[in-house]
């Protein structure tokens, strides 16, 4: 997928309606008040050698950046947003709302847009120990945690 076809699917998600409850929808899932999309995924790159895990890094990490200038573009700078403190309540026990529990659980921090009555937040799914990177996508009206 282009970066072209990523900002159509975005914009698609946006005004879309919500599902009442919880469904998949194409390479994500929809739910109350959300909608969720892969972007990147690995795609069997985690079964590939170490070359071709790299390569696939760096384009995720290419892709991530082009989406980030291009939405910056449209809406301004993001909300930089640290989940530390989100993992340290899930780990004690506090359950997070979706669309959230899943870039909580997964990652360091991610950039958040508020337009439109909505929020827009892109996710980098990275491994801590390896080239592993996977780019995804959250419309939602629920608030961040």
């Amino acid at each position: 997928m282009t970066t072209a076809h990523h900002l159509r699917l975005i914009d698609g998600m946006r005004t879309k309606d919500f599902p009442l409850e919880r469904l998949p929808s194409g390479s994500g899932v929809s739910g109350p008040g959300y909608h969720t999309a892969l972007l990147i995924g690995e795609d069997g790159h985690e079964e590939g050698d170490g070359a071709d895990r790299v390569e696939h890094r760096v384009q995720c990490l290419a892709e991530h950046d082009a989406l980030l200038t291009l939405l910056t573009l449209r809406w301004g700078e993001p909300q930089v947003v640290s989940l530390w403190s989100a993992q340290e309540r899930m780990t004690a026990g506090e359950v997070i709302a979706e669309p959230w529990a899943e870039p909580v659980a997964s990652c360091e921090y991610l950039q958040l847009w508020r337009t439109g009555g909505r929020w827009v937040a892109v996710v980098l799914y990275q491994e801590d120990d390896g080239p592993g990177c996977e780019l995804g996508v959250l419309v939602t009206v629920v608030d961040p945690p």
